[in-house]
């Protein structure tokens, strides 16, 4: 791991922690992980071999990312204040997702530069995985972490300025 590698995760993970207190939501503060997670997939995401059980890595992986940043997504509570600008404020539970999914991939990485390359190889050699193969499924991961949180507190955000606008159009607050 680099110190890029290291300055993204840890970025990852502040984001959230910074919405325990609650934070406004803006495009910049929606988008600035996805544009973190889409700058590592270049550098480091070159393809996706799909030979004996990589594949299913791959796929578990990504649906293990999926559910975190849903969860993650879900139990973050996203509202309008008083000044009409959307609020998105994690819970603990959500915070723990977010950590769990970007800690274990830090852990990985500190593992795999750190002399755990060679239980690596000796378990991708009996489940029949390309070594290759990890770095691939643990981007698209994160990706999928990245990308299921901002979907889902994005949509949620759309349906706190409607519900707003709908409130002021009636005349209630």
């Amino acid at each position: 791991m680099d110190i890029k590698d290291w300055l993204i995760d840890i970025a990852l993970v502040g984001m959230v922690l910074l919405q325990l207190r609650g934070r406004r939501l803006t495009a910049k503060t929606l988008l600035l992980p996805v544009a973190l997670a889409a700058w590592a997939a270049t550098k480091y995401l070159h393809e996706i071999p799909t030979s004996g059980n990589d594949l299913f890595l791959i796929v578990a992986t990504t649906l293990i990312g999926l559910a975190l940043g849903a969860g993650a997504g879900l139990l973050t509570r996203v509202y309008h204040n008083d000044a009409g600008e959307v609020i998105a404020r994690a819970t603990a539970t959500a915070a723990v997702l977010w950590v769990v999914g970007c800690g274990f991939r830090m852990a990985f990485q500190l593992f795999a530069t750190q002399g755990g390359d060679e239980a690596i190889g000796r378990f991708s050699t009996d489940y029949h995985l390309d070594p290759t193969a990890w770095a691939p499924a643990i981007l698209l991961m994160a990706l999928a972490e990245v990308i299921a949180r901002t979907a889902i507190v994005a949509w949620r955000a759309r349906e706190a300025l409607l519900g707003s606008s709908d409130r002021g159009r009636l005349g209630v607050q």
